[in-house]
Order: C-alpha cells, then sequence, then structure tokens
C-alpha cells in the first residue's frame, strides 16, 4: 500500500486549480500518460528561463530573444469589419523606438482594458522583425508597474503541446508545488552532505521557482538530486527484481552435451569465440542452484539465436522444456526458420505458437506442450496466455527484452518451477544504460560476426539526387539483386514533410510494377507475412517498408538497403536496419539518402556510420550525441527513459547509485527500517513501486 502521506501527489491533475477534463487531455499527451497525476507534472523539467533582470530597451532587443519591456501604448488598430481574420494590432513605444503587440482572435474590450492608451505597461514574449518592425505576437505576460513588482524576475519555460500556454503549466505548477509534503529523507545522509544536495521537496521548488537562470540547469544541484533519485530507485527495483529472482531458489540442470554437441554439429560454421564463451557461461549457469538471469548482447547477426538453441539444447538433453518469446510475429517466425532445420537434425521437436493460430492446429500445440511432447516452443506473448501448460519448463529466452515490461518476464517464469532466463538484444548498448535496464543480469557479449558475413559499403547521398538511386536500383532488379527500400513515416503528415512509405511505393510501382512490394505496421499480420515471403524468394524484388524490418528479418539474398531521410533516425536504429544486408555471399551497400542541410549532430551520426560497423562503437556514440532520451528507439520500444535524468550528464551517477541499492538490501532486504520506509516512498514516486510487491512477495 502507499502511504497515505504521498496521496496528495498521486492525486489527478484535474485536482490542481484551472485544470479542468479539457486541458487534462493535453496535459496526458504532454505527459505521456493517458491520466496525469500531480507527481508527473512535478517532474516535468524547465526547459529555459525568462530572465526579466535586465530590461533591454527597445533599440538593444535582440530578435528572437524572450524580453521584457517597459513601454507606453500608443494606439489600437483592430481588425477592419470586413476582415475579422486579420490580427488586432497595438503600437507602443520608449523614447528608443516602436513596437507593436500582434493579436489574433483577440476581444476588442479585454485588449483595451489590458493596454489602454497613454498608460505604461511591462510586456514579456518573443520579440521578431517583420516587415522591418519590430513585433511580439500574443506576449506571455502585460502587466502595469504593481504587478511587474510581483512579478518573479525568473521565470521558468517548460516543453508545451498545443492549446496548452505557460500561464496554464505555470499556474498549475504553483498548485502542485503547494502539494509537495515534507518527506523523510530516503538518501544517504552522509551522501547529500558531501555532494551539497537539497532535500527532494526544496529540489523541486528550485526548479519551478528558480532565483537565477543558472537554478535550472541539468548540472544544478537541484536537478542532479532528482536524477540521483530517479537513478536510485531504477537500481533498487532492479535490484529488488534480482534478489527476488535468487532468493527462489533454482533446480540445477545438467547434462552431457550430447545434444549440444549434434547442434553444433549441425551448424555450418563453427561458433566464434565468443559465442562459445557466452554458451559456457550459460551452462555453468544452468548447472547452479540458483536461478540463471544472463543477458547476450551481441551485434545484428553475431549469431545469437544459435546460442539460444544450444542453451535450450542443454535443459532437453535432462527432459525439460525451453521456450523463446519474441516481441513480434515477424521476429518469433524468424527464430524458427533458423532454429527448425538445425534442431531436426538433433532430434529436438519444435513448435511455433503465436497469437494467430487458431482452432485445431492451436489445441493440439497445447495439448503436446502440456504433455512434454514438445522441447522448445518459439511464440510471442501468445507464450504467457493462462491456457499455455508447460510439463516442465526449465528456461525462458526472451528476446528484445526491453520491448516487454518486468512483469511480463516474470509472467513467463511463473509457467514453470524455478524457471532460469535468458534475455537476447540485438541492440548493443552502451555501458551506463546496460546498469541502467539490466542492472539485475550478468551479462555475455557476442563481439565477432559470424565466418561469411561481408563488410557493408555505406554511402551518403542527398535526397535530391533520388533519382540516380533509383536508377541503380533498375540496374540491380535487373541483374535479379534484392533490395530494402526503408521510409520513416506510414502516412503523410501534414506538418512534416516526410516521403511516406505508400507514397514511395506507389511511385517505385509505377517505375518496376509487381517487382515492388510493401511492408509497413498498420498491415494485417498475414499481408506482412505474405509480402515478406514474396521478397524472400525473390517473387518480389525491392522492399519498400517502415521500420518494421528493423529487427531479426533474414533474407542473405538482399545485398542494397536504402534508407531515406536517413537524418531522422537514431545511430542505433540506422545500424539495426543496414544489418539486414550483408548476410549472404553478395556485396552489400547501404545508401543513406539525407535531406540538406545537415545539423551537426546528424552529420557527426552519418560520418560514424560511414566509418564503423561495430555496433558498441555506433552505441556510445549514439549516446554521447544525443543522450538517452531517444537511444535504442526508447520512443518506439517502450524502453523505460528517464524523466529527470540525462545520462550524458548524470551517467555518472549510476555506478553510486548500483552500490548504495546493493548496500541496501544486504543491510534492509524487507525495507523495514525508517531508510527503508523513506525508499519505498521514492519507489513510488518515480513509479517502480512493481518492485515493493516482490518486497512483500517475499
Amino acid at each position: 500500500m502507499r502511504a497515505p502521506v504521498l496521496n496528495p501527489l498521486f492525486a489527478s491533475i484535474t485536482s490542481l486549480p484551472g485544470v479542468g477534463p479539457k486541458l487534462a487531455v493535453l496535459y496526458g499527451k504532454l505527459l505521456g500518460r493517458d491520466e496525469p497525476r500531480v507527481i508527473d507534472l512535478l517532474l516535468h523539467m524547465p526547459s529555459g528561463t525568462i530572465d526579466r533582470r535586465a530590461r533591454p530597451r527597445l533599440n538593444e532587443v535582440q530578435p528572437g530573444q524572450i524580453v521584457t519591456v517597459s513601454v507606453t501604448v500608443e494606439e489600437h488598430r483592430p481588425a477592419p469589419p470586413n476582415r475579422p481574420r486579420a490580427p488586432y494590432r497595438i503600437v507602443t513605444s520608449d523614447d528608443t523606438g516602436t513596437l507593436t503587440l500582434t493579436f489574433f482572435h483577440a476581444r476588442r474590450d479585454h485588449l483595451e482594458k489590458l493596454l489602454p492608451v497613454g498608460e505604461k505597461r511591462y510586456v514579456s514574449g518573443t520579440a521578431e522583425f517583420y516587415d522591418g518592425m519590430l513585433q511580439m505576437v500574443h506576449p506571455d505576460r502585460v502587466v502595469d508597474e504593481k504587478g511587474f513588482a510581483d512579478l518573479p524576475l525568473v521565470e521558468p519555460v517548460y516543453p508545451l503541446t498545443e492549446g496548452l500556454n505557460l500561464g496554464n503549466v505555470r499556474r498549475a505548477m504553483d498548485g502542485a508545488l503547494a502539494r509537495v509534503p515534507a518527506l523523510p529523507e530516503w538518501q544517504d545522509e552522509a551522501w547529500v552532505s558531501r555532494e551539497r544536495l537539497p532535500p527532494f521537496a526544496e529540489a523541486l521548488r528550485s526548479l519551478h521557482k528558480p532565483q537565477e537562470p543558472s537554478d535550472i540547469a541539468p548540472e544544478s544541484l537541484a536537478w542532479t538530486r532528482l536524477a540521483f533519485d530517479e537513478l536510485l530507485a531504477g537500481q533498487l527495483a532492479l535490484a529488488l527484481m534480482r534478489a527476488h529472482m535468487r532468493r527462489q531458489a533454482g533446480r540445477g540442470t545438467s547434462s552431457e552435451g550430447l545434444l549440444r554437441a549434434k547442434v553444433m554439429k549441425a551448424l555450418p560454421y563453427t561458433l566464434t569465440h565468443s559465442q562459445q564463451q557466452a554458451v559456457n557461461d550459460i551452462v555453468n549457469d544452468l548447472a547452479l542452484p540458483q536461478r540463471m538471469l544472463r543477458l547476450v548482447q551481441g551485434d545484428v547477426g553475431s549469431g545469437k539465436t544459435v546460442v539460444a538453441l544450444i542453451a535450450a539444447a542443454t535443459v532437453i538433453e535432462a527432459g525439460r522444456q525451453a521456450a523463446i518469446m519474441a516481441p513480434t510475429e515477424i521476429l518469433a517466425r524468424q527464430h524458427f526458420a533458423t532454429i527448425e532445420p538445425l534442431a531436426k537434425v538433433a532430434g529436438i521437436h519444435v513448435a511455433l505458437l503465436t497469437g494467430r493460430d487458431r482452432g485445431g492446429e492451436r489445441k493440439a500445440i497445447l495439448d503436446r506442450l502440456a504433455l512434454g511432447e514438445i522441447d522448445l516452443v518459439v511464440g510471442t506473448h501468445a507464450l504467457f496466455q493462462d491456457e499455455v501448460l508447460f510439463h516442465d519448463l526449465a528456461l525462458a529466452i526472451v528476446d528484445e527484452q526491453h520491448r516487454f515490461g518486468v512483469h511480463q518476464r516474470l509472467a513467463l517464469t511463473q509457467k514453470g518451477d524455478a524457471v532460469d532466463v535468458l534475455v537476447l538484444t540485438a541492440t548493443p548498448i552502451p555501458r551506463t544504460l546496460v546498469l541502467t535496464y539490466f542492472g539485475d543480469m550478468d551479462i555475455s557479449e557476442l563481439r565477432e560476426k559470424p565466418p561469411g558475413r561481408q563488410p557493408i559499403d555505406t554511402r551518403t547521398i542527398a535526397l535530391d539526387r533520388v533519382g540516380d538511386v533509383e536508377d541503380a536500383i533498375g540496374r540491380a532488379i535487373s541483374e535479379g539483386k534484392r533490395a530494402y527500400w526503408v521510409c520513416p513515416l506510414v502516412e503523410e503528415s501534414e506538418k512534416i514533410d516526410l516521403a511516406a512509405a505508400e507514397a514511395r511505393y506507389e511511385d517505385l510501382r509505377r517505375r518496376f510494377g509487381s517487382k515492388v512490394d510493401l511492408v509497413h505496421g498498420k498491415m494485417k499480420a498475414a499481408e506482412k507475412d505474405a509480402a515478406m515471403a514474396r521478397f524472400a524468394s525473390g517473387q518480389s524484388q525491392l522492399l519498400v517498408a517502415t521500420t518494421v524490418i528493423e529487427v531479426g528479418v533474414d533474407v542473405p539474398e538482399a545485398t542494397i538497403m536504402v534508407i531515406e531521410h536517413a537524418e531522422r533516425f537514431g545511430l542505433a536504429q540506422l545500424h539495426q536496419l543496414r544489418g539486414r544486408v550483408g548476410r549472404g555471399s553478395g556485396k552489400s551497400t547501404c545508401l543513406l539518402l539525407y535531406k540538406g542541410p545537415l545539423g551537426e549532430t546528424a552529420k557527426a551520426r552519418l560520418a560514424i556510420l560511414r566509418e564503423s560497423e561495430d555496433g558498441f562503437r555506433i552505441a556510445e556514440e549514439d549516446l554521447r550525441l544525443r543522450g538517452e532520451g531517444d537511444l535504442l528507439g526508447t520512443r518506439q520500444s517502450g524502453l523505460p527513459g528517464f524523466s529527470v535524468a540525462r545520462l550524458e550528464i548524470h551517467g555518472k551517477y549510476l555506478g553510486a547509485a548500483r552500490d548504495d541499492a546493493k548496500l541496501i538490501l544486504e543491510r534492509d532486504p524487507q525495507l523495514q527500517t525508517e531508510r527503508g520506509q523513506a525508499l519505498r516512498h521514492l519507489l513510488y514516486l518515480f513509479g517502480k513501486d512493481e518492485a515493493i510487491k516482490l518486497v512483500r512477495a517475499g
């Protein structure tokens, strides 16, 4: 149960002054929650400040900056009666120049009251030159002398969403700050005093009511305090998860390795050094009486599926079962296609189970699984539905785990007695992020590519040369080659001038006819699979797609990857997409089409991709260039991004947070002490209360 002292922070945002149901919907959009709460608003960080301490004269105003100026109102110029949509303008001046205030859809009586002719007013907003005149459209503030005396001299500016203005957010934030209760200190007192960090409530006030513009910098003591709170909450939740998994005694599973040897013999190549090392680690883990929690992270094409199959062979030889869960049907089918021929040779019974299987076929699979006649099942989240029962599940293998929540991972492990867990990810993850998302696991890295993988020739080409690229694709098709063409969006958005997949598909189809096919996320699964099958068989040669092909699509004959608007993708994602080619014996090319002019970050990103195929190096660079926010396509993958911490700035505190979490659980595993109770508050505040259930579950 959440402590009653926290209730005011978990009240709906509609309990704040001025926030009705309509605005609540907009706050939901802004804060990324269907039903935003007071705490979500408090953790919405300022992006800048308005500094009213300097009040420039009009001839000193720099266009494009937020300024506060003192002016006298000269005249009102309402919109002409025959042009109601024209703006309402008010001319103001000081002794150095003139400033026009512009209002759209304005009420005349309201403006005449707000800005009476001949009176002095302080106005604050962004000033711009328009038609050679200094203008301010919809000033943020218009106040008289007395109002100005009450205005904060430094005021925060926040990221907004359409329909919400700064005034709305500031009023709501004032109400939210008034709700913050006195909370006990959950951080180590010695650490707080050494780092000179303010208490939680004071840090919030300092950020939302700054005295100096520097108070809202991510490096400030207030922001650092909240970032460390968030990092500690994350590390403590992971440590609790690990302790929970470890507390449930494992069942050591060992075998002579005859089945493993059969699988390896069936491979067309020998394992790389790091694959062999990962297999050894897993076999050792499985034999121990504690439960295994291991992450295998490897670059595109480093052979994770094979490592997973060899791990499964270990428990199958001991008479038990294994399951591989993938986030999408395409990926599940891909794993099945890789595994089935090898399993057949080794005498392992494999089945595929997805949400699409219905009727008799599905029932037969479920019956055989429950009787133990299926050794290894590959599937999607369909695997943790209630009617899926195992005879004796020993090993749960979860692919691309960041697309599954912690509770989904637990749900699969509850399908058996003391199930061991192996997690795979094709996204090479920087060290700091491994700590953040997988701090509860032991880690194996697959650093080399299996023999036979081809280097990929990567080039950048300006989008206005798209005709040349189409010509080159035409030549490749006539030689029987296969190519991908990836676009960032599914349909035209009025605001974003991206060539959408459907428009590009129509365009290429006019030129190359039935040799072109289309795959995107909004298609039905059966349509997607049919298009993939046509491409894999060579019936179609050019596959236009959105990023649904980012992970796990394996067509060795495809040798060309065109990525349109490459500047819009993150490095890790570009690297994933590039990894769809270079899988066969043919020479492979990746063409990155970009729309100029490129910003510095986009330039650096594309340059790194040209230089390197090392996913681990690319991931570190991506973190450095972009910060954690969009890394690993956080937005697309549902990875738990941070509200407050910025890893490029606060990542250096991760180690301390991890060590502290470890120490806390050694001393107080049930979080019963005074500090333990305070830490429970922390877990609730940062949305990690799942972990508290694990404490109770024992």
